[in-house]
């Protein structure tokens, strides 16, 4: 068995040598782990070469829609508020709440970065909020940490729900199941990155000065969190934390104000007052994507006709069973064109531009920008899902699930560490939970844990691995001018990192026994 587990392992094992080792960029490991992956498959498991192939392109497929479609669109929205004009004031109105860059920081970092993750995902929000922290007087090094580190928070629900869509292919279970439960887990260690984010800006000092915002930042975003996720729609969840949050945050600081703080805003940022049309032409995008998306989410006539155009069929030429004889959920593709969150953000986008007063060459401009700047992302998504149906249809990822379920009890805590390795290899909660969601189900299985449990473990505590990827690393420096020092960046994080992660961990085994199993969603 542990030689299965090993030879099953090889693609993940060449994929973490040519990212980690080699430094290669990540859609040519990609391809060459997928490229060992179907020799293993072909040779040691036996499948022929034509399913092997379909289950490639299916997966690969999966990838380009609905995941990279909509990322293309989430990021084009990001780029219309940015040729607008219009970014920089939420910016702006997040820094006037308070006088402290700590708390400054705090909403920027964690609260306005959920929201961007909410939309783009894959180190956007690093990059912006850096530059913003950076502006505020922050040393290079601190900004780019506190952006790296902030990014973990939100990362289980980026891109409008992608990891848990990739989920939920990968395992077969409800996405909205799946959606509840990551909820109920994040919402919870949600709590705890502001007051390690304090820390990581100033030391034991900032926690003790600053800790009741951190506090207020951190309920609030785990109140959103898990009321979104299990009582509207997960797709949202990122956007309703961040403004929970700010809003909790903003109620604070009407009755308490943070002792010692370090400096007071530029004479300027105090005389600029935002006028009021500006501010909602600002916000109206993400106004916009919460209505449209309790229009396709909530039962009612919208949602019910947008199902209705949705279609699902066996993928041409895959011919896969389970051992039950049924035909495994990854074998049939999901075409639900016109309620995917991509679609959903295009329509949110077209309206934007006329909300926003762009031309439509201008918008169009941006939308070119987007496709290009999301190309090789976009190669690196539909091989890794490659990568994850080869090895799933295959069987492989069953051999390592079946190795893992050896731990027996332990595999409870170990759980969340592989989805953290999962996300520190590939720098994606998506790619993870495609890569290591069938396996987690299965070791689950054998040792008499909840399927579900697993599962939404390998997403939160894949997340605490955003902090420690390779091009989130590089992403982070190269937005603060620290390029060649990301080894320096990734000092300051892991310790904390590691730190949230045992608490999930932690939470994850109490959840598979008696004490909180009440937590697991059906229970």
């Amino acid at each position: 068995m542990g030689l299965t587990a090993l030879l099953a392992a090889t693609p993940l094992l060449v994929l973490l040598v040519l990212l980690g080792v080699v430094r290669m960029a990540s859609h040519r490991a990609a391809l060459w782990s997928l490229a060992s992956a179907v020799a293993i498959a072909l040779t040691a498991y036996r499948m022929p070469f034509g399913q092997i192939a379909d289950g490639a392109v299916e997966g690969a497929a999966f990838g380009l829609f609905p995941i990279v479609w909509i990322i293309l669109n989430a990021v084009w929205i990001n780029k219309l508020q940015r040729a607008s004009g219009h970014f920089d004031l939420i910016g702006r109105t997040f820094t006037s709440l308070s006088p402290d860059p700590r708390v400054q920081a705090l909403v920027i970092a964690y609260c306005f970065g959920a929201m961007i993750e909410s939309l783009s995902g894959f180190g956007t929000p690093i990059a912006i909020t850096s530059i913003i922290l950076l502006g505020l007087g922050l040393a290079p090094l601190r900004a780019a940490a506190v952006a790296a580190f902030a990014n973990t928070a939100p990362a289980a629900f980026g891109s409008v729900g992608n990891p848990i869509q990739a989920l939920a292919k990968a395992t077969g279970y409800s996405e909205h199941d799946l959606g509840a439960m990551v909820g109920r887990q994040s919402s919870v260690i949600a709590v705890l990155v502001p007051l390690f984010l304090l820390l990581i800006l100033d030391g034991r000092r900032g926690l003790r000065e600053v800790w009741p915002a951190a506090l207020a930042a951190g309920v609030g975003f785990g109140a959103g969190q898990y009321l979104c996720s299990n009582f509207f729609t997960y797709q949202l969840t990122d956007v309703m934390a961040g403004i929970v949050s700010v809003v909790v945050v903003v109620v604070l600081l009407r009755f308490w104000q943070p002792g010692g703080a370090r400096s007071e805003p530029e004479p300027e940022a105090k005389q600029r007052k935002i006028p009021p049309l500006p501010l909602l032409q600002a916000f109206a995008p993400y106004a916009l994507l919460i209505v449209a998306f309790a229009l396709v989410s909530v039962d009612g006539p919208v949602a019910r006709f947008v199902a209705a155009r949705g279609t699902s069929f066996p993928w041409p030429g895959l011919q896969i069973r389970t051992a039950g004889g049924t035909v495994p959920k990854a074998a049939v593709y999901d075409l639900n064109w016109l309620g995917s969150g991509g679609t959903v953000l295009l329509i949110v986008g077209v309206l934007s531009v006329l909300i926003l007063r762009l031309r439509p060459g201008r918008a169009l401009r941006a939308y070119r920008e987007a496709c290009a700047q999301i190309r090789w992302a976009a190669l690196s998504i539909g091989c890794v899902l490659a990568l994850s149906y080869v090895m799933n249809l295959s069987g492989m990822a069953v051999s390592l699930g079946a190795w893992l379920a050896g731990t027996g009890g332990v595999f409870a805590l170990l759980s969340g560490f592989l989805g953290w390795f999962g996300v520190a290899l590939t720098g994606s909660d998506t790619s993870s939970n495609a890569l290591f969601g069938a396996m987690q189900v299965a070791a689950a299985h054998r040792v008499g844990m909840d399927g579900l449990l697993a599962a939404a473990t390998n997403s939160t505590g894949g997340v605490q691995g955003k902090a420690e990827a390779m091009q989130n690393l590089v992403i982070a420096s190269s937005a603060v001018g620290l390029t060649g020092r990301e080894g320096e960046i990734l000092r300051k994080v892991i310790g904390w990192s590691l730190c949230v992660l045992a608490a999930l961990c932690l939470l994850a085994w109490l959840e598979s026994t008696p004490v909180l199993d009440w937590m697991v969603v059906g229970r």
